[in-house]
Protein backbone atom coordinates (compact mmCIF):
# COMPACT_ATOMS: atom_id res chain seq x y z
CA UNK A 1 0.00 0.00 0.00
CA UNK A 2 1.42 3.30 -1.12
CA UNK A 3 0.11 6.43 1.29
CA UNK A 4 1.30 9.87 0.51
CA UNK A 5 1.59 11.35 4.16
CA UNK A 6 4.69 13.32 3.69
CA UNK A 7 2.04 16.66 3.51
CA UNK A 8 -0.55 17.62 6.11
CA UNK A 9 -1.93 16.75 9.37
CA UNK A 10 -0.73 13.24 8.69
CA UNK A 11 2.65 14.20 9.18
CA UNK A 12 5.46 12.46 11.91
CA UNK A 13 8.68 12.63 12.72
CA UNK A 14 11.74 10.30 13.34
CA UNK A 15 15.18 12.06 14.17
CA UNK A 16 17.63 9.51 14.05
CA UNK A 17 20.96 11.09 16.00
CA UNK A 18 24.49 9.35 14.84
CA UNK A 19 26.80 11.55 16.63
CA UNK A 20 29.07 9.31 19.29
CA UNK A 21 28.51 12.42 21.95
CA UNK A 22 25.77 14.51 23.40
CA UNK A 23 24.27 17.38 21.97
CA UNK A 24 27.01 17.65 19.31
CA UNK A 25 26.89 19.92 16.57
CA UNK A 26 24.81 18.11 14.06
CA UNK A 27 22.19 17.54 16.65
CA UNK A 28 22.15 21.34 17.24
CA UNK A 29 21.13 21.91 13.63
CA UNK A 30 19.15 19.27 13.67
CA UNK A 31 17.03 21.24 16.94
CA UNK A 32 17.24 24.12 15.14
CA UNK A 33 15.48 22.82 12.18
CA UNK A 34 12.76 21.15 13.98
CA UNK A 35 12.25 23.85 15.80
CA UNK A 36 10.66 25.38 12.82
CA UNK A 37 7.82 22.52 11.97
CA UNK A 38 4.56 23.00 13.35
CA UNK A 39 3.30 22.28 16.98
CA UNK A 40 0.97 20.17 16.08
CA UNK A 41 3.74 17.79 13.89
CA UNK A 42 4.98 14.64 16.56
CA UNK A 43 8.57 14.38 16.97
CA UNK A 44 10.62 11.59 18.20
CA UNK A 45 14.29 11.73 18.80
CA UNK A 46 15.91 8.62 18.96
CA UNK A 47 20.00 8.53 19.88
CA UNK A 48 21.89 6.03 18.58
CA UNK A 49 24.65 5.84 20.83
CA UNK A 50 21.92 4.98 23.81
CA UNK A 51 20.17 2.89 21.88
CA UNK A 52 22.93 0.81 20.26
CA UNK A 53 22.29 -1.94 18.14
CA UNK A 54 25.10 -4.75 17.58
CA UNK A 55 26.68 -5.22 14.03
CA UNK A 56 24.47 -6.48 11.74
CA UNK A 57 24.57 -10.09 10.68
CA UNK A 58 22.69 -10.63 7.37
CA UNK A 59 20.77 -14.17 7.68
CA UNK A 60 17.93 -13.38 5.24
CA UNK A 61 18.67 -16.15 2.99
CA UNK A 62 19.42 -18.53 5.51
CA UNK A 63 16.65 -18.78 7.84
CA UNK A 64 12.77 -18.08 7.94
CA UNK A 65 12.89 -17.15 11.69
CA UNK A 66 13.87 -13.53 12.56
CA UNK A 67 14.67 -12.78 15.86
CA UNK A 68 15.37 -9.32 16.82
CA UNK A 69 18.43 -8.04 18.62
CA UNK A 70 18.20 -5.71 21.68
CA UNK A 71 17.03 -2.32 20.68
CA UNK A 72 16.29 -3.27 17.03
CA UNK A 73 12.14 -3.89 17.61
CA UNK A 74 11.76 -0.62 18.88
CA UNK A 75 13.84 1.60 15.84
CA UNK A 76 11.74 -0.94 14.11
CA UNK A 77 8.59 0.24 15.10
CA UNK A 78 9.78 3.81 15.20
CA UNK A 79 11.17 3.56 11.74
CA UNK A 80 7.60 2.35 10.50
CA UNK A 81 5.48 4.88 12.52
CA UNK A 82 6.59 7.95 11.33
CA UNK A 83 6.25 9.33 8.00
CA UNK A 84 9.38 11.33 8.17
CA UNK A 85 12.36 9.97 9.13
CA UNK A 86 15.63 12.63 9.33
CA UNK A 87 19.07 11.12 9.69
CA UNK A 88 20.98 13.45 11.73
CA UNK A 89 24.97 12.74 11.12
CA UNK A 90 27.80 14.22 11.52
CA UNK A 91 30.28 13.46 8.66
CA UNK A 92 32.69 11.58 9.52
CA UNK A 93 35.44 9.91 6.86
CA UNK A 94 33.22 11.67 3.89
CA UNK A 95 30.05 9.46 4.68
CA UNK A 96 28.08 8.99 8.02
CA UNK A 97 28.96 7.95 11.21
CA UNK A 98 29.36 4.00 11.86
CA UNK A 99 26.01 4.24 14.08
CA UNK A 100 23.85 5.42 11.44
CA UNK A 101 25.36 2.82 9.00
CA UNK A 102 24.70 0.27 11.00
CA UNK A 103 21.08 1.23 11.54
CA UNK A 104 20.63 1.96 7.62
CA UNK A 105 22.14 -1.89 7.55
CA UNK A 106 19.47 -3.66 9.53
CA UNK A 107 16.86 -1.99 7.11
CA UNK A 108 18.25 -4.48 4.97
CA UNK A 109 16.87 -6.98 7.52
CA UNK A 110 13.47 -5.21 8.14
CA UNK A 111 12.80 -6.06 4.45
CA UNK A 112 11.93 -9.65 4.66
CA UNK A 113 10.66 -9.56 8.36
CA UNK A 114 7.85 -11.74 7.92
CA UNK A 115 4.34 -9.77 7.98
CA UNK A 116 6.20 -6.21 7.95
CA UNK A 117 5.85 -5.46 4.30
CA UNK A 118 8.78 -3.08 5.16
CA UNK A 119 9.48 -1.65 1.62
CA UNK A 120 5.59 -1.63 0.60
CA UNK A 121 5.09 0.33 3.88
CA UNK A 122 8.18 3.16 3.42
CA UNK A 123 7.02 3.94 -0.06
CA UNK A 124 6.07 7.37 -0.56
CA UNK A 125 7.70 8.48 2.95
CA UNK A 126 10.28 11.08 3.10
CA UNK A 127 13.90 10.85 4.25
CA UNK A 128 16.17 13.61 5.11
CA UNK A 129 19.57 14.42 6.07
CA UNK A 130 21.82 16.54 8.57
CA UNK A 131 25.31 16.78 8.66
CA UNK A 132 27.90 19.24 9.99
CA UNK A 133 30.99 18.75 9.09
CA UNK A 134 34.50 20.64 9.55
CA UNK A 135 35.52 21.23 5.99
CA UNK A 136 33.28 24.12 4.44
CA UNK A 137 33.14 22.84 0.90
CA UNK A 138 30.00 20.59 0.77
CA UNK A 139 31.46 18.38 -2.04
CA UNK A 140 33.22 16.24 0.26
CA UNK A 141 30.24 14.97 1.78
CA UNK A 142 28.73 13.64 -1.68
CA UNK A 143 29.41 9.93 0.10
CA UNK A 144 26.34 10.96 2.50
CA UNK A 145 24.17 12.32 0.42
CA UNK A 146 24.39 9.29 -2.34
CA UNK A 147 23.73 7.10 0.13
CA UNK A 148 20.83 8.73 1.49
CA UNK A 149 19.24 9.36 -1.37
CA UNK A 150 19.61 5.88 -3.09
CA UNK A 151 18.46 4.50 -0.23
CA UNK A 152 15.29 6.38 -0.65
CA UNK A 153 15.25 5.83 -3.83
CA UNK A 154 15.46 1.81 -3.54
CA UNK A 155 11.96 1.94 -1.48
CA UNK A 156 10.58 4.72 -3.57
CA UNK A 157 10.57 6.98 -0.88
CA UNK A 158 11.12 10.65 -1.26
CA UNK A 159 14.39 12.45 -0.68
CA UNK A 160 14.05 16.10 1.34
CA UNK A 161 18.27 16.45 0.67
CA UNK A 162 20.36 17.16 3.12
CA UNK A 163 21.29 20.08 5.70
CA UNK A 164 24.62 21.32 6.07
CA UNK A 165 26.45 22.92 9.01
CA UNK A 166 29.89 23.81 9.11
CA UNK A 167 31.89 23.09 12.71
CA UNK A 168 34.35 20.85 14.72
CA UNK A 169 34.65 22.44 18.03
CA UNK A 170 31.78 21.33 20.46
CA UNK A 171 28.34 24.10 19.80
CA UNK A 172 30.62 26.23 16.97
CA UNK A 173 27.99 25.49 14.11
CA UNK A 174 26.10 28.21 15.65
CA UNK A 175 28.21 30.87 14.43
CA UNK A 176 27.26 29.03 10.64
CA UNK A 177 24.74 31.72 9.83
CA UNK A 178 24.26 30.30 6.33
CA UNK A 179 23.18 26.98 7.94
CA UNK A 180 21.00 29.01 10.51
CA UNK A 181 19.08 30.24 7.41
CA UNK A 182 18.37 26.92 5.99
CA UNK A 183 17.33 25.63 8.90
CA UNK A 184 14.46 28.12 9.27
CA UNK A 185 12.97 26.62 6.25
CA UNK A 186 14.42 23.36 5.50
CA UNK A 187 11.53 21.05 5.93
CA UNK A 188 9.65 23.54 4.37
CA UNK A 189 11.16 22.02 1.19
CA UNK A 190 9.07 20.25 -1.69
CA UNK A 191 10.21 16.54 -1.18
CA UNK A 192 11.28 14.76 -4.49
CA UNK A 193 10.79 11.31 -5.10
CA UNK A 194 14.27 9.46 -4.88
CA UNK A 195 15.60 8.42 -8.28
CA UNK A 196 18.86 6.45 -9.05
CA UNK A 197 20.86 8.62 -11.50
CA UNK A 198 20.20 6.16 -14.60
CA UNK A 199 17.24 6.77 -13.84
CA UNK A 200 14.95 8.02 -16.91
CA UNK A 201 14.12 11.80 -15.11
CA UNK A 202 16.61 11.69 -12.36
CA UNK A 203 17.51 15.08 -12.72
CA UNK A 204 14.10 16.86 -12.73
CA UNK A 205 12.60 18.29 -9.52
Amino acid sequence: MTTDTTRGTGRSFLFVLGSSRPDGNTEILARAAAEQLPAGIPQRWVDLARLPLPDFQDGRHESDNWLAVENEEALRRATLEATDIVVASPLYWYTLSASTKRYLDYWSGWLTVPGSDFKERMTGRTLWGVTVMAHEEEAVADGLVTTLNHTAAYLRMRFGGVLFGNGSRPGQVRDDERAAIRAKTFFQLEAPLARFPYEEGAGER
